[in-house]
């Protein structure tokens, strides 16, 4: 029979699991970056209409 408790003291990540999130979180960051040069392309583009703001 498995025993989980000592099972889990074996747990280690992969190191494949680390390096996925950290390209995960750099592609989010591009993300963000993309979609505030869209807006400020767009406020370039019609400044009069952000004039609100």
């Amino acid at each position: 029979m498995i025993n989980f408790d000592e099972e889990l003291k074996k747990y280690k990540p992969s190191l494949e699991v680390d390096q996925a999130e950290e390209a995960i979180q750099r592609n989010d960051l591009r993300d963000v970056v993309d979609i505030v040069e869209e807006m400020l392309q767009e406020f370039r583009n019609d400044p009069k209409r952000f004039k609100q703001f």
